[in-house]
């Protein structure tokens, strides 16, 4: 690769202090990812200066940042996606102990300048960054005082953003009674530094207390889920698939969306039925049956998709797609969305419906019906829906369809 002192990187100059303005989230966001993208490229060669450029962009990551708006977590989420991908080749690369040094005092000195704790997720795992036990331990023993300062002292308020540094360095040197002392010490304790405590004692073999520990966790403000995420890790670990399903696989589950978290569970629990997993789901979930449909269409359980979104309200607008995606290959399921969709519609139902929206699902609904050869007994349904009260919803559809609806074939005989 060259020279360590010559290389250019590319990064540095899109990275200088101040470099986004306030409204630059979405750039920052895309330097970011192009700077881990050119870091990765150049530590699978050289994994040394790979590192040396994780910590140049680690130092210049707040002060090229400091004045964007970052309100709406994006900016947030992205740091922390890049030190997930940056830490690990400090941790691998095979540095001397002067380079090692050198590194961390560089990387301590940008977590001391960082502004909003954008490294915090480097604190936490700074023993592994030591490189080495021995190193870990010294960094352990220099901390140590001043976290337990921080924590006895009584006045609240008190912090050190070397905490987790702190603790981290006990854990990986493998001083556990003392890190479990003084974790006994913070005057209101909080899983992120809990945890270390947790895997403290899966280092001693102590799964059963890990557990326990991890329970006695919980509290105000506290992370939940993550909680039982790493309980359920630990009994997945001990072969307990069933308890850890029971007790913490539905709890544990995260995700953007309802499919996502059912994938997340069926991704960890590929012995279940998908059936029961989604029954299961949907059971912790009262009162937002409807918004589990489109999982239930993924899995091509139309019935229970229907039924779903029948039992509470399910949008409009996802009802009237699955009705246009499936009138050739379910033409029942698709009339069923349809009929659905105007149902909820006809309740008000929806985000920013238009009049569009209403004569998209009937159409959609008529389509499905002539493959069914019900157009007749379908738009005496729709009629009923229509004429079922005065209700300013009721009415919206009603004029939406004005004009629209078909007259059953025995009204035109009639006439």
């Amino acid at each position: 690769m060259g020279n360590h002192k010559t290389y250019k990187w590319t990064f540095p100059s899109r990275f200088r202090t101040g470099a986004y303005s306030w409204k630059a989230s979405r750039l920052a966001c895309q330097r970011l990812r192009e700077a881990v993208s050119e870091i990765k490229k150049v530590a699978k060669k050289d994994p040394i200066l790979g590192a040396e450029g994780a910590v140049r962009l680690m130092e210049k990551v707040w002060p090229a940042l400091q004045h964007v708006d970052s309100s709406s977590g994006a900016l947030g989420s992205a740091v922390n996606k890049a030190l997930d991908a940056l830490i690990p080749i400090i941790v691998k690369a095979p540095a001397d102990d002067n380079t090692q040094s050198k590194w961390l005092d560089r990387l301590w000195q940008a977590m001391e300048d960082d502004g909003v704790d954008y490294l915090s997720p480097v604190g936490d795992r700074w023993g592994e960054i030591c490189g080495s036990v021995e190193v870990a331990r010294r960094w352990a023993d220099d901390l140590v005082s001043t976290l337990r300062s921080c924590w006895t002292d009584p006045n609240p308020g008190s912090y050190f953003h070397g905490t987790t540094a702190c603790l981290s360095c006990l854990l990986v040197s493998g001083q556990h009674q003392e890190l479990l002392e003084l974790l006994e010490l913070e005057r209101y304790p909080m899983w992120h530094s809990r945890r270390y405590g947790v895997e403290t004692l899966l280092a001693l073999g102590k799964k059963a207390e890990a557990i326990q520990y991890a329970e006695a966790s919980r509290g105000l403000n506290q992370p939940n889920s993550v909680i039982d995420q790493a309980c359920e890790e630990i009994l997945i670990s001990s072969g307990l698939h069933e308890e850890a399903y029971q007790r913490y696989g539905l709890s544990a589950a995260v995700g953007n969306s309802y499919i996502a978290r059912f994938r997340a569970v069926a991704k960890r629990y590929p012995m279940k039925e998908p059936s029961q997993i989604l029954a299961d789901l949907v059971a912790t979930t009262p009162g937002e049956e409807g918004k589990w449909f489109a999982t239930a269409k993924d899995l091509k359980f139309y019935d229970l998709a229907l039924e779903l979104a029948n039992r509470t309200p399910c949008d409009p607008k996802t009802l009237t797609r699955a009705a246009r995606d499936y009138v050739d290959t379910e033409p029942a399921f698709a009339l069923g969305s349809a009929m659905t969709a105007l149902l909820w519609l006809s309740e008000g139902w929806g985000y920013e419906v238009t009049s569009s929206d209403v004569v998209e699902a009937y159409d959609r609904a008529m389509d499905a019906a002539a493959r069914l050869k019900k157009v007749d007994e379908v738009t005496d349904q729709i009629r009923q829906l229509i004429e079922s009260n005065e209700s300013a919803s009721v009415l919206f559809v009603r004029q939406s369809l004005h004009g629209r609806m078909r007259m059953p074939r025995s009204s035109v005989n009639e006439t």
